[in-house]
């Protein structure tokens, strides 16, 4: 039986997307072999295998709008926009717990992806224990800009979108025969350069980082390009969002997160005949 692999890009809170997806796969018992999962799918893509159906869209909805959680008063007091202490440990730890003995006992990998702010290179880092690991999680979703990047083992990290958004490559040069990704923009959605000037004031403290800051709409639009002609050859399955989700980055408004996570729902029902018989179920 060919090993099937689940890629998740990130997005932000166009996350509500895969974790509409991702919970549609577990009603229909949807399984695979690897999971790798940049940003906000890694952090949201766990629950798939802790099998917390509606968590994501739950806390998210719950705590977004409390200004402690996210936004200028974590970022002046901490560095961060979304604070490390509420949204890292309070939350998954107490307020909506994480099962991480069910995450750990489900037997498959899981790698967050996260780039290396000296070299501007991706790391793939398999993920045994999120409560363990929630350092290598958070740094896959530690923004440039609003975001300390995350020391671990003496190296520094930002968000893995940065440097490989979509890594399907990466998963079939594993062996992965069958690979399904999840995407958080619409099929006709082209990156646009972002602003060289902004960038390279970046890049005075971190200039491997502005370097793929500014190259990185031509990587993410070759990457999906390579995507759809690897679809076409039947490599892979993707499972984009039939319109252009309307939700900013940092959404706080319940209903739109709501609204993004059913359009998850739907767009992945609407394929799933498709999906179990390319999945040989």
């Amino acid at each position: 039986m060919k090993k099937t692999g689940l890629v998740l890009e990130g997005g932000a809170m166009r996350g509500m997307f895969t974790a509409g997806v991702l919970d549609t796969f577990l009603d229909n018992k949807i399984k695979f072999d690897c999971v790798v999962g940049v940003s906000a799918g890694a952090l949201f893509g766990v629950n798939l295998l802790s099998e917390q159906k509606g968590r994501a869209l739950r806390y998210n909805k719950k705590y977004n709008s409390d200004k402690n959680y996210m936004g200028l008063i974590p970022l002046f007091k901490e560095g961060n926009f979304f604070s490390t202490e509420y949204a890292y440990d309070r939350v998954p730890r107490k307020l909506d717990p994480f099962d991480d003995e069910k995450f750990k006992s489900s037997g498959v990998p899981f790698y967050a992806v996260m780039t290396d702010v000296e070299s501007g290179k991706p790391e793939y880092i398999k993920i045994d224990s999120v409560f363990e690991q929630m350092d290598a999680l958070r740094a896959s979703g530690s923004m440039p800009f609003v975001s300390k990047p995350v020391e671990i083992n003496g190296k520094k990290y930002l968000d893995g979108g940065i440097s490989d958004s979509i890594p399907f490559e990466w998963l079939g040069a594993k062996g992965f025969e069958k690979i399904v990704v999840v995407l958080t923009r619409a099929a006709d959605y082209q990156k646009k350069p972002m602003n060289k000037a902004v960038a390279k004031m970046y890049g005075i403290k971190y200039p491997k980082i502005a370097e793929r800051m500014i190259d990185r709409h031509n990587q993410y639009n070759r990457s999906v390009e390579k995507l759809g002609r690897w679809e076409k050859e039947g490599k892979t399955f993707v499972i984009r969002p039939s319109h252009t989700p309307e939700i900013s980055r940092i959404e706080k408004d319940p209903e739109k997160l709501q609204s993004v996570y059913d359009l998850g729902i739907s767009d992945a029902n609407a394929i799933m005949d498709d999906l179990k018989r390319y999945l040989a179920l």
